[in-house]
């Protein structure tokens, strides 16, 4: 499989700053096995989630099984892809990557963007280091 990243979420909060967008959420979520501590913006139309809702995020350079990068578009041939495992997909892009020491330990935090749709990742630096800045990645989530 091709992925970065995978870890099981769960929603512990729903838009903390209060609702900004009619069909979008901010979700504020952690992860069971990585620590990870995520907030992430979600088309709630088409995936709608709630609090203690539990999901499998998965983060991939590209929708092909056997790892082969794509040019970042959708493939309509209808070959197997990693998508038909996942409820909703998102196509985004890196765009800052910034160390953070306030806890008193280094983490890591991971900002992309998905066509305006935000997601901010942090987390320990040695299960990020598969991210690199300005890389095209895809989103994968299905509930658990």
């Amino acid at each position: 499989m091709s992925l970065i990243i995978e870890d099981v979420f769960e929603v512990q909060e729903v838009d903390p700053d209060g609702k900004k967008f009619q069909k979008v959420s901010r979700f504020h979520c952690k992860s069971d096995y990585f620590e990870f501590e995520m907030w992430l913006d979600v088309n709630v139309d088409i995936y709608p989630l709630l609090v203690h809702d539990k999901f499998n995020l998965g983060l991939a350079y590209t929708l092909s099984l056997d790892g082969t990068l794509d040019e970042g578009f959708y493939d309509q041939s209808k070959q197997a892809s990693l998508a038909d495992k996942y409820d909703y997909v998102c196509y985004g892009k890196l765009y800052k990557y910034q160390e953070d020491m306030t806890s008193g330990q280094l983490r890591v935090e991971i900002y992309i963007s998905f066509g305006g749709l935000l997601m901010l990742l942090k987390g320990d630096p040695s299960h990020l280091e598969g991210l690199k800045l300005d890389s095209r990645v895809y989103l994968l989530m299905r509930k658990v």
